[in-house]
């Protein structure tokens, strides 16, 4: 008796560990965006001291603290040029981590990210089309408006496809996101064939992806769909929680699973279909982020959802700032840098599935 009454005090120490993980994470994950915000926005042809990049922002809230940049040129620069290529790096980031955080839980399989639903081909053939054939019915917006839609469209398509007797199978849906994939690369085949050097060379550059050219005005249209599908994602994170014990058991306790399943690959859509279409393709950030956080602080989505945002957001600034600076007077596509460091993961990730699994996962 003895025994047990000293050993239960001790009880919580699990959750009390877990909770200062948690609260060790989301510090230093918000630290390292503040930094990396501040570095990233100095640093480039015109260096600018992290201490003047804060200054600037400083002043510009209506507080006079902090120095202001030294160059004539570099205030300009920075709300001109920096502030909204980081702004729409972070913006993108937390998309693509955040979509692949809730692919994932869709799935219950790590392995799982944004593009298994066709959403980064589909918009990537839909921006092909535009700058092939010319078009310009909403003048330098047609190409970003049509990857948006071709995304959604896509992942509509493919879940409608993979329906039967009203119950979407998970295999079914990844072998039709497949097979759509398949279809949506031939597309884009055609178009590097029937396109002149110049439509080419934009296209093979819009796949690499890139940040390049980022404008206050494309982070405007990105933001609120950005927001809402955080939103969205922050609403059914519980409900995830509970699908990974199976659709058996969600059902049990009240869960639509086929609406469930709907909302969240609407989510997905809607994430990365706002990212791709100004950035392009940008591959493994919702593959490696959502994995890296769920090893720190466990498989709850409540906390892996926000978590993976900010650490999307800052891995897609990192690779950007690499992206700008590792060559000088170039700019590397940025889905190459992500891929470069991805692919080894992916590699890793498999293998360690594969052992965990007992064989091939």
């Amino acid at each position: 008796m003895t025994a047990v009454l000293d050993s239960h005090p001790e009880a919580p120490a699990l959750p009390r560990a877990r909770t200062a993980r948690t609260s060790g994470l989301f510090l230093a994950l918000g630290a390292l965006l503040v930094v990396m915000v501040l570095v990233a926005a100095g640093r480039g042809h015109l260096d600018v001291p992290p201490m003047q990049v804060l200054g600037s922002i400083l002043h510009r809230v209506g507080l006079d603290v902090g120095p202001l940049p030294e160059h004539p040129q570099g205030d300009a620069t920075l709300w001109n040029v920096r502030f909204p290529r980081v702004a729409l790096a972070v913006l993108v980031g937390a998309s693509l981590a955040t979509a692949g955080a809730l692919m994932q839980g869709v799935f219950g399989n790590p392995l799982a990210e944004p593009s298994v639903v066709g959403v980064s081909t589909g918009a990537a053939f839909a921006a092909s089309v535009s700058i092939v054939f010319s078009l310009a019915f909403a003048g330098s917006w047609t190409t970003p408006l049509l990857a948006f839609a071709g995304g959604l469209v896509t992942t509509l398509l493919v879940y409608v496809m993979s329906r039967s007797d009203g119950r979407t199978e998970v295999v079914t849906l990844v072998l039709t996101g497949i097979a759509v994939n398949a279809v949506c690369s031939a597309g884009m085949a055609l178009m590097l064939f029937l396109g002149d050097t110049a439509a080419r060379e934009e296209i093979v550059f819009w796949q690499l992806g890139s940040l390049n050219g980022s404008r206050w005005q494309h982070v405007g249209i990105v933001l609120p769909f950005v927001v809402a599908g955080l939103v969205g994602a922050a609403v059914i994170a519980r409900r995830l929680d509970v699908l990974a014990l199976g659709d058996r058991a969600a059902r049990h306790v009240g869960i639509d699973v086929e609406r469930l399943r709907l909302v969240a690959i609407v989510l997905v859509a809607l994430l990365t279909a706002a990212a791709v279409s100004f950035a392009g393709i940008i591959g493994f950030v919702g593959l490696v982020v959502p994995h890296l956080v769920r090893m720190v602080v466990g498989p709850g989505h409540r906390v892996l959802v926000p978590a993976s945002a900010l650490g999307g957001a800052v891995l897609l600034l990192a690779a950007d700032l690499v992206a700008r600076t590792a060559v000088e007077s170039a700019d590397l596509p940025i889905g190459m840098l992500t891929s470069l460091v991805g692919g080894p993961f992916f590699f890793w990730l498999l293998r360690r599935t594969r052992r965990s699994a007992g064989g091939w996962a």
